[in-house]
């Protein structure tokens, strides 16, 4: 089975759907504790990414990772405290305003293999339902790029 393109597909997403920013991050390796690192970005300000490594419950992607479940910001000035920021390094360092992340599951299982990242700067919103419809389309993509089914 053939991977998936994955910078051509975030790059095809965040143009038709005028985001600033997506990433996506794997997990790198069960033996290192579930470390994910952001390995694909389209949008991006920085590379600041690049030294981003966050562990199962830390940072956007270890909470989707543990969680198996969606997370959304809908204002990062409101959801999360200033003293927490530090928490977050790809909002910082992307200067993110409003986000949503979802897993990628591992072929026909419930065990996250990954995970999507959308998000927007300078208060340009976007409702939980379109983060929903932008995610759909990434999985509809994904499915056809030759990859096994994905479980929601």
């Amino acid at each position: 089975m053939e991977k998936p393109d994955y910078q051509k597909l975030i790059d095809t997403l965040r143009e038709h759907y005028g985001l600033n920013f997506i990433s996506v991050a794997f997990v790198q390796s069960a033996q290192l504790d579930y470390v994910l690192k952001w390995q694909y970005v389209s949008g991006n300000i920085s590379n600041r990414y690049k030294r981003v490594v966050l562990r199962s419950g830390k940072g956007i992607a270890g909470l989707v990772f543990k969680s198996g479940k969606a997370l959304y910001i809908d204002d990062v000035s409101v959801d999360i405290a200033k003293e927490d920021l530090f928490n977050y390094p790809i909002v910082i360092s992307e200067e993110l305003t409003n986000l949503a992340a979802f897993p990628i599951h591992e072929n026909q299982s419930e065990l996250v293999k990954g995970v999507i990242l959308f998000g927007t700067r300078e208060n340009n919103q976007i409702e939980r339902e379109n983060y929903n419809k932008i995610y759909q389309s990434f999985l509809n993509e994904y499915r056809q790029d030759g990859s096994s089914e994905v479980i929601l």
